[in-house]
């Protein structure tokens, strides 16, 4: 199989159902996707870090987590390689197959090559410009581009590091960044061209839906410059792709530290001030939050009233997890995990039913906060 599919993770599960507890798998769109998902952004260019992510994703899969989250610069690429060895050795030894995993990567960012560069400026000349895949006026702080050709050769690069026929969610990289530099006008003009591209990509079976990555786009209030509407871009896929348009999945951080996600009412869909988890399921939107234990600054010392609303859990770290993956509308919750050991922990939590609503809740209440 060229991706995941409905059939193949409905087989995952089936097979990790003894060892998960109930609500630890979620179904978007016909494919189930585990609640914990393993992120790949942090961590030194070098072969250990390589290894050590290989290993930490084999772990993962064993132990029920299905979504794995990288992008074209994290590492300087070679952190989709190490996906890519790491799904090889799997899917060779018979321990999973291709069509029960769901792999997403990004593409806006250059992303060099093995490590930094000497040179910055001289290899986004030689490798973009002198290419033809941009302008410079199309290159935004000197470091993200999404011109169509540019995101062409950007999905041609991921493939080969995955070793992967198509990808399942293909992102466009915190494209506010573009939005912030050119006002909205020029910005509507670009993601519009990327999304155009996009569709494409999904009809010719490279990509399975795509969607936008974000930091702050989402969480912004409307007055700001690089605020990003949800429904306005919804309307561009639309205007794009139709009705049946691809335009499937976002990602934003959300965490205990940073709930704006959940806690702003800062999106307008159809004259209706909603936060963006009630937007994006009003929208028919999937929602993965990034940065769920804040590059473990979640990870120890949170507040005995967390604890005390998200049970059966041993450590802050887990608890971290579990707020996010119990949030009303969240799909999955990302974590970046380079070792085995913060696998095991980590996922520790998939034994655990998420937290109900009303326990969920009881920490926005809290008299201890």
């Amino acid at each position: 199989m060229r991706k995941a599919t409905p059939e193949g993770t409905k087989r995952y599960t089936q097979r990790k159902n003894a060892t998960v507890a109930r609500g630890h798998f979620r179904e978007r769109d016909g494919l189930l996707l585990s609640s914990i998902g393993l992120g790949t952004y942090l961590g030194h260019w070098d072969e250990h870090t390589d290894r050590s992510y290989e290993e930490a994703i084999q772990r993962a899969i064993e132990l029920g987590c299905n979504v794995i989250d990288s992008a074209i610069n994290y590492r300087f690429q070679r952190s989709e390689r190490a996906i890519g060895a790491a799904l090889k050795e799997l899917f060779e030894a018979g321990a999973a197959s291709r069509d029960e995993i769901i792999v997403a990567t990004k593409a806006g960012f250059f992303p060099f090559e093995d490590e930094p560069p000497k040179d910055p400026r001289g290899w986004i000349i030689e490798n973009v410009i002198n290419k033809g895949l941009a302008q410079g006026d199309e290159i935004v702080g000197g470091s993200h581009c999404m011109t169509p050709a540019y995101l062409e050769d950007q999905l041609a690069r991921s493939l080969a590091n995955l070793g992967l026929d198509a990808i399942d969610i293909y992102y466009v990289h915190n494209p506010e960044s573009q939005l912030e530099a050119l006002g909205r006008s020029e910005f509507t003009r670009r993601i519009r061209d990327a999304f155009e591209f996009l569709e494409k990509a999904v009809a010719d079976g490279r990509i399975g839906c795509y969607g936008t990555a974000t930091w702050n786009g989402y969480r912004e209030q409307p007055e700001s410059r690089g605020y990003l509407s949800l429904s306005d871009v919804v309307t561009i896929a639309r205007e794009v792709g139709g009705e049946a348009h691809h335009f499937k999945v976002i990602q934003l951080p959300h965490n205990l530290a940073m709930p704006e996600a959940l806690t702003s009412a800062n999106q307008i869909v159809d004259g209706e001030s909603l936060s963006l988890l009630m937007a994006a399921d009003r929208l028919g939107i999937t929602v993965m939050c990034s940065a769920s234990m804040l590059q473990a600054k979640l990870s120890q010392g949170l507040p005995s009233f967390v604890a005390d609303a998200l049970k059966g859990l041993t450590t802050d770290a887990q608890r971290a997890i579990q707020f996010v993956r119990s949030t009303p509308g969240v799909t999955t919750a990302l974590i970046g995990m380079s070792r085995r050991a913060h696998v095991d922990e980590n996922l520790a939590v998939a034994a655990v039913p998420p937290a109900s609503v009303d326990e969920f809740f009881s920490m926005f209440s809290s008299g201890e906060r």
